[in-house]
């Protein structure tokens, strides 16, 4: 599955007032690894920006005057987001105004629903933490994501955080084919799975035991517990032994 994780900033809250897109950050991320083919743009909304936006990210308008307007870069979006899993916090703000810039730029535009599936993060969430903070700080907290560069606000660094924060969040637990692997047979028939008997010498040396130490002991039950947090208790490494 290709997922996206999506972030903007903009000159304000509403789009019904005017306010526009100033950057887009989108982190790709395949088979739950980001693969780095990211896609990040500066915007020039051709307005002001409301001073209370640029106390939360830091953008001036003098630093987006010689940026490209949403039109010249919206086929090259779309063709980016295409067909993704968009994962956002706060989902409606961000899709709401996504769609507010394809409408200017083109009155037939494809609405962000018609090219990708939502997940929104901050929905995801307050499901799995009810009545706790779900801010994407507190998530990092919960979750133990470090967002120290964080001082502002910004659409690709808050992309790349919230990607760590899904990933952590949806993490639960795989099942696990012990004692079975896969056997290629040089004949070059397909591989099959089974489970695979080894004869043991008897003269072979004794194996040498690695004990963890105890800061690996200590990030291990940390690993633990925040597959229990998003398996809602169902880490079975932490079930009392029946």
């Amino acid at each position: 599955m290709r997922q996206l994780v999506v972030d903007t900033e903009t000159t304000g809250l509403e789009p019904s007032e005017g306010h526009r897109i100033i950057e887009i950050g989108c982190v790709e991320v395949i088979e739950r690894r980001l693969t780095k083919a990211n896609f990040h743009q500066y915007l020039q909304p051709d307005r002001e920006i409301d001073a209370g936006a640029v106390a939360v990210h830091g953008i001036s308008t003098a630093f987006l005057a010689d940026k490209p307007r949403f039109a010249d870069i919206a086929e090259e979006l779309i063709a980016y987001l295409r067909g993704a899993e968009l994962i956002i916090h706060n989902a409606a703000f961000d899709v709401g105004f996504l769609n507010h810039e394809l409408r200017q730029w083109r009155p037939d535009a494809p609405r962000i629903e018609d090219l990708c599936t939502v997940v929104d993060t901050l929905a995801l969430a307050r499901q799995r933490h009810p009545g706790q903070r779900n801010s994407l700080d507190a998530l990092c907290r919960r979750y133990e994501i470090d967002n120290a560069r964080r001082e502002l606000h910004g659409a690709l660094l808050d992309a790349e955080i919230l990607a760590d924060v899904y990933l952590a969040m949806t993490g639960g637990q795989v099942a696990l084919a012990l004692g079975q692997e896969s056997i290629a047979h040089h004949s070059g028939e397909p591989a099959q799975t089974g489970v695979v008997a080894r004869r043991v010498r008897k003269d072979r040396p004794a194996l040498r035991v690695v004990r963890a130490n105890e800061a690996e002991t200590t990030a291990h039950q940390r690993r633990l517990e925040a597959i229990n947090v998003a398996s809602d208790g169902g880490c079975v490494w932490l079930s009392p032994a029946r």
